[in-house]
């Protein structure tokens, strides 16, 4: 098959899967859903099946979920030649560090194997971590030198690095964290131009996201130094870009910080009076910039990673629902939840909670 005809058999491919996604405007009639009616729309049998608890239950559907999502990405890597398939399983990759960050806390708080596998993803091999082999792993260092050995060895290596001078389960996780968003920065830099435009778009809109919550959190919620927060940061290739990020991480005050975001930013985030509160607009922000790439490019890789960030989008509300369902939650907390309204009340998370204080 030719190059053009991959292209065009993916984009095909694309456009027919995103009939599946949820419009924006129908996520209220979600959040109104009882557990049957979930059940019966989306397919959730393990909603209905006779699991021992509301955790089984709950934990279930978010496995089902889960396959659901990562069934299409190996449909949609299929096509791809060898550097789209790369960079859209780094992506996918993120659930397999869901599972390393599960592993890590069990070496370190010495927690039941039982309980530790309970918690695991089930992911299928070509983003799946040695799980047996690192259940024998001694401790938190050895279970990281073994996996040096294979494809996540720049991430195990970073992580190992990190946690030998620190010793810190908080650092150690920001060092994981950090070397995925890297890794896929590194890997969209690779891609010529007809590619690169939306790429930089798509995960520039979510790199964004990513650094400046990371920097208010660093910043003023752990307290981290300028210096500090600026090494555990990844730039993006839009808006927030290193050279940009110098200068905000110096700033004294979160207020400061959003005035002096590059515009959309500063006018999205203006008011925002707690981190839930930027959270919540800046992820707003990021999903209207990767439907505008599913929609409007011609890049047919762009368009597909596009397609599975929505996609996890929706399946990651919908299983919201389902959690406050069963956890009998009030529907308010459900609307917060799927974002429909704004966090308020008790503020805990304050963009400034010494300057609140006082």
């Amino acid at each position: 098959m030719s190059h053009a005809a991959e292209q065009a058999y993916l984009n095909t491919r694309v456009s027919m899967m995103a009939t599946r996604l949820l419009a924006p405007e129908l996520v209220g009639g979600l959040s109104k859903m009882s557990l049957q009616t979930l059940a019966e729309r989306f397919g959730l049998t393990a909603l209905l099946d006779d699991q021992p608890s509301r955790a089984a239950r709950s934990r279930a559907v978010e496995q089902s979920l889960l396959q659901v999502l990562l069934a299409e990405l190996k449909l949609l890597v299929r096509p791809m030649d060898a550097a789209q398939r790369a960079l859209v399983l780094t992506w996918g990759r993120k659930f397999a560090l869901y599972n390393l960050k599960t592993l890590i806390r069990g070496k370190l708080y010495a927690l039941d194997p039982q309980e530790i596998q309970a918690q695991l993803f089930e992911l299928p091999e070509i983003i799946r971590l040695p799980h047996q082999e690192l259940f024998q792993a001694e401790n938190v260092l050895e279970l990281l030198r073994q996996l040096e050995a294979g494809p996540y060895r720049q991430i195990a290596h970073q992580a190992r690095e990190v946690y030998e001078r620190q010793r810190e389960p908080f650092a150690l996780e920001a060092a994981v964290d950090q070397r995925y968003y890297a890794e896929i920065s590194h890997r969209i830099l690779g891609f010529d131009v007809h590619h690169l435009d939306s790429l930089r778009r798509l995960m520039g809109a979510e790199l964004d996201r990513v650094a400046l919550l990371w920097l208010l959190r660093f910043r003023f919620s752990y307290r981290l130094s300028p210096s500090e927060t600026y090494y555990r940061l990844v730039p993006s290739m839009r808006l927030l870009t290193s050279e940009r990020l110098l200068t905000l991480v110096e700033l004294e005050t979160a207020e400061r910080v959003i005035e002096a975001l590059p515009a959309p930013l500063d006018r999205l985030l203006a008011q925002s009076g707690t981190i839930a509160e930027v959270q919540q607009r800046m992820g707003g922000y990021s999903l209207r910039e990767i439907r505008r790439v599913l929609h409007q490019s011609q890049s047919a890789v762009a368009r597909a990673l596009a397609y599975l960030m929505l996609r996890e989008s929706d399946l990651f509300l919908l299983f919201a629902v389902v959690q406050g369902r069963l956890l009998e939650f009030p529907q308010r907390a459900i609307e917060v939840a799927l974002e429909l309204i704004e966090p308020s009340c008790s503020r805990p998370d304050a963009l400034e909670p010494a300057a609140q204080a006082a």
